[in-house]
Parts: C-alpha cells; structure tokens; sequence
C-alpha cells in the first residue's frame, strides 16, 4: 500500500484550543503524525512518497473560490490589523443573525467562514493544509493504477465544509479525493467516514447528489460535536435522496453494537456498487481517547479493516480524527493491516 505523506503537516501547530473553559494544548497536535509513521515503519510499510503538487482545479470543485481566498489571506490580514495570536474567530452569524454578507474585518471574516471556534489559523496553516491535500490528491491517483492508498493528512479534514473550516479542518481532504475519482471517470463513489464525529462537512458537500454515496458512524449529536449535524433522518436531498446515510451512537458504545452499524454501512457500499471507495479514518472510536465517547479496544480496529477489505473495492485511507496520541499509530495501522489482510 502507498503511503503519502509530508512533513508541510508541521507548519501547523496552534498555540492552543479552547476546550472545557481554558486555553490548552490542541489535542490535534505534530506528534500525531509522529505516532502514525512509526507504527507504519515498525509493521514494514515501505512505499512512502511525498504527494504532487497542490492541484488547485480539483480543490475548487469542492470547496468555493472566496473560501479558498479567505484561507489563503487569513493570516497575512490578521497580522496587517496587529494582532500578537493565532488567527481565532470572536463573533459568528448565529440565528436570526445571517445575512450571507461576507465582512471586510478579518474579524467578521473568520467568524463567517468557521463553523467552531477551538480551531485556529497560523502563519502555516494554508500550506499545511495544501500539503494535506496535496496527499490526498496524490492517493487518490495512485489508486487509478493501484488497490489502495493511504494519505496521512494533517490537519484533517471530514469537517470542513464548501466554505466552512472548523474542527481541526481546513480542506476537506476526503471529498477532495471523492471528486477525483469523478473527475477521472468514477460514475460512483462511497465515502465511509469512521471517525468518531460526524462529517458535516462531507454531507454538506454530497448532500445533493446521487454519484456519491455517503455514509457516517458516530457519536450522536445531542451528546457529541459537531451538535447540529449527524441525525438518522438526513438521508440527502434532491436528486441526493436515499443517498446519505448516519449513524448516530450514544455515549459508551461497544464495538459490537458499533460494528453492527458497520455492517450495515458496508451493505449499502456494496449494494451502491461503486466504482471505488474513500474512507474517512478517524480512529478517536478508542476507548482511551480523551474528547470522544466509544469504547473500541485497539483490536477492533484490524476486525473492521477486515471489513472495510472484504469489500474488494479500489479504496483511498484518509486519515482524520485520533487524539489518544500514545495509540493513534497502532490503532491507524490495524486497520490498514486488516484491510490488506482480506485481500491477501
């Protein structure tokens, strides 16, 4: 299996996150990517490769032009108003307070373009996240000639929307390689996204179409972020109906009554027969991380990746979420071995 990987992911790291009150270290932090190399080393992985350039046209067939503009701009426009921290928004469009006019304040900017304020921009956001990307992109192509591909993108991506950053996401690096596969001719796609959290950026950008199935296990809105997105009755939209599919889960879920949902999801893939498969590999499902709620033990992650194999589908590994950082490695490379292990 390739691995796309880069060490831009670095240029990112902000000061802190707002999380239970204080100001602390973000749990999304350089050594995640750290933990991940090492394990794929330790198991004998041994195709890494830095990813292409940053393909601009396939990014904007995800994400809108001004969006792309603002991420780009942010930090120098936040650095011209003399600000001395990272990039943080301060005030959002909340209800009955949506006008869809975007300020000229870098500000009003950031509060119109995120969708939560613990995520920070910095002076090397916009290249870490094209390097992510760019990994993305990469993996998706060799994917064309290959059975799968890994990209270990960070910052990650599942909760970026077409114009929204937040929860640690800035591209959304899993559609991006969804509208590859379109792009070279794909006539359907599934994407899974495993991560404990709800892809609210991924639905948002699929909600509407039927060329992509899209399907999410996660913890269920009322107790888990990002709240306002991930019920079992938001199926799509249009010609997007019967298309989208969630999988919300209480707190304290096992991995047999998560997997039951697994199951089913992989039923519906099969079922759409598409012509390749993107998974969101978020692996903050473990028992031990710190801000999510499921009880996975690290073994559950190679049964799963068993699954994910069985499908027998050209398939793309993006990875996402995964925050108990001693385990992330280990968990993240489970899964992979058990994905390579059902076509063996």
């Amino acid at each position: 299996m390739k691995v796309y990987s880069s060490e831009k992911h670095a240029l990112h790291f902000p000061k802190g996150e707002l999380y239970g009150g204080e100001l602390v270290r973000p749990f999304e932090c350089p050594e995640r990517w750290d933990y991940v190399m090492d394990r794929l080393s330790d198991r004998g992985y041994e195709d890494f490769s830095e990813p292409d350039e940053f393909d601009v046209d396939l990014v904007q067939r995800v994400h809108t032009p001004d969006f792309l503009e603002f991420l780009e701009t942010a930090w120098d426009l936040w650095k011209a108003e003399g600000m001395k921290g990272d990039a943080i928004a301060a005030v959002m469009p909340t209800r009955r307070m949506q006008q869809n006019r975007v300020p000229n304040h870098i500000d009003g900017k950031l509060g119109y373009y995120a969708m939560a304020i613990e995520t920070a921009i910095t002076s090397g956001t916009w290249e870490a996240a094209k390097s992510a990307a760019a990994c993305a992109i990469s993996a998706q192509n060799a994917v064309d000639t290959d059975q799968s591909a890994f990209a270990l993108c960070r910052p990650p991506g599942h909760h970026a929307a077409k114009d929204l950053f937040g929860g640690y996401c800035f591209l959304n690096n899993a559609a991006i390689a969804v509208e590859g596969f379109v792009r070279s001719g794909a006539g359907r796609v599934a994407l899974l996204d495993v991560d404990f959290h709800h892809g609210n950026g991924s639905q948002d950008i699929f909600y509407d179409r039927d060329d992509v199935l899209f399907c999410s296990l996660h913890g269920q809105p009322e107790d888990a972020f990002p709240h306002f997105l991930g019920y079992s009755d938001e199926n799509g939209s249009g010609n997007g109906e019967g298309y989208n599919w969630n999988y919300p889960m209480p707190p304290n879920t096992e991995f047999s009554v998560w997997f039951d949902a697994m199951q089913d999801a992989c039923r519906k893939i099969s079922d759409y027969s598409p012509d390749a498969l993107v998974v969101s590999l978020g692996v903050d499902t473990f028992k031990d991380d710190p801000i999510s709620f499921f009880k996975l033990e690290s073994d559950d992650f190679t049964r799963y990746g068993e699954a994910i194999g069985r499908l027998d589908l050209p398939t793309v590994f993006i990875m996402e979420g995964g925050y108990a950082v001693s385990e992330i490695g280990l968990n993240t490379v489970n899964v992979l071995d058990g994905f390579l292990s059902a076509g063996s």
